[in-house]
């Protein structure tokens, strides 16, 4: 049995973005010590940590140096080398282990996981060669072919409408191994964030209803006011995935709500994700509490949501006519303003979020979006 790891320890967190520098906010109030290792200086989560270490991931003599200096770790991003992740593993203990991110991170091995386990997933081809490309039927487009390793927010996708396309997607994605996942006809796109403790205690929250633009999230809403068959559903599944996977910490299942009404698994993501960022102002307990608690061996915290809520992401855009107008945003009643501490502001770069509650979830999306539009908004009222 694992020991509980108390407030005053030192927790690790690799990787220095916006999901460490809330995770580091959770884990002071909490009493923690947060060591932070990034390959910035200054970054989101170094300007919130007591320490923050600066080095390449490749660094393993700097990682070493890190991994004896904590008493556990995590991790905010799934794409975590994996000698570098080897060599945290013996000094420390690291949360989600390195057996769920050996999964997570590889787009054959996860689906291929996912469907051994029995759960619903888009129909898929695995593609190792250009040779793999002429096994791909008509009746397996249109479709998006997506590089095994390291896409996120639509980046390393291409959408195939037809089979003639397949060669010279291939050669644009220009990577060792592809997935082919036949293209959904979907009503909604979902997520439930799932907490699990070394006891297997399970937490969820959702699912959250998610609305994106040009493949990044733009906005989430919870409760979805989907038929409990369809929540009790995707959270049944989200308990398969974490006890097949023995996850100890947070993990996010992306859903598809097909046409048909069946859910569809997307994707896993080992740690906190965007869709849950609204639980901060929104539950009882936060995502990132969540993780504190599951990787120190805590009891996890209540996942109750009050009020609805509605959280709409900040991208880069929204500076690039001058510093957007805070003053008009914050001016909305039961508005949260959550800003990164990230420098340089770029189109599509995630700088910040809003989270608003109300009394019905379209109220809160509306308001939510209503306060984006004002920040743009300059001129006099």
């Amino acid at each position: 049995m694992s020991r509980t790891i108390l407030p005053g320890a030192t927790l690790g967190m690799l990787g220095s973005g916006q999901l460490g520098r809330m995770f580091a906010v959770a884990a002071k109030r909490l009493g923690y010590r947060v060591h932070v290792f990034s390959p910035d200086k200054d970054s989101p989560t170094g300007q919130i940590a007591d320490l923050e270490v600066q080095a390449n991931y490749d660094d393993l003599d700097a990682v070493a140096a890190f991994a004896q200096d904590v008493d556990v770790v995590s991790y905010e991003f799934e794409n975590v080398p994996v000698d570098m992740l080897e060599t945290v593993e013996r000094y420390a203990p690291v949360y989600p282990g390195g057996h769920v991110l050996h999964t997570a991170q590889h787009r054959i091995r996860e689906k291929t996981f996912l469907q051994s386990a029995g759960i619903p997933v888009t129909p898929f081809h695995a593609i190792h060669s250009a040779e793999d490309l002429q096994k791909i039927g008509n009746a397996d487009v249109p479709g998006v072919l997506k590089t095994a390793t390291l896409g996120y927010d639509g980046k390393g996708q291409i959408k195939i409408e037809s089979v003639d396309e397949l060669k010279a997607a291939w050669q644009e994605l220009n990577c060792d191994e592809a997935v082919l996942e036949r293209w959904v006809d979907f009503d909604s796109e979902l997520s439930v964030v799932a907490a699990r403790g070394h006891d297997g205690t399970t937490e969820f929250y959702g699912p959250i209803a998610n609305s994106h633009s040009n493949h990044i999230l733009d906005i989430s809403v919870t409760p979805t006011g989907l038929p409990e068959s369809v929540a009790n559903e995707a959270i049944e599944i989200a308990r398969t995935i974490m006890t097949e996977l023995n996850v100890v910490g947070v993990l996010c299942v992306e859903f598809f709500l097909a046409s048909n009404g069946k859910l569809l698994v997307n994707e896993l993501a080992p740690r906190p994700h965007n869709s849950g960022h609204l639980t901060v102002d929104a539950h009882v307990t936060c995502q990132f509490e969540q993780q504190v608690r599951a990787i120190c061996g805590l009891p996890l915290g209540a996942t109750t949501q009050p009020r609805p809520s509605a959280m709409a992401n900040l991208l880069g855009d929204l500076w690039q006519n001058g510093e957007p107008d805070w003053e008009r945003a914050i001016a909305v009643s039961d508005l949260k303003l959550h800003l990164y501490g990230k420098q340089e502001a770029r189109v599509g770069r995630k700088m910040g979020h809003l989270t608003v509650m109300a009394d019905t979830p379209d109220e809160a999306a509306k308001k939510a979006r209503a306060a984006r539009e004002a920040l743009v908004n300059n001129s006099p009222s």
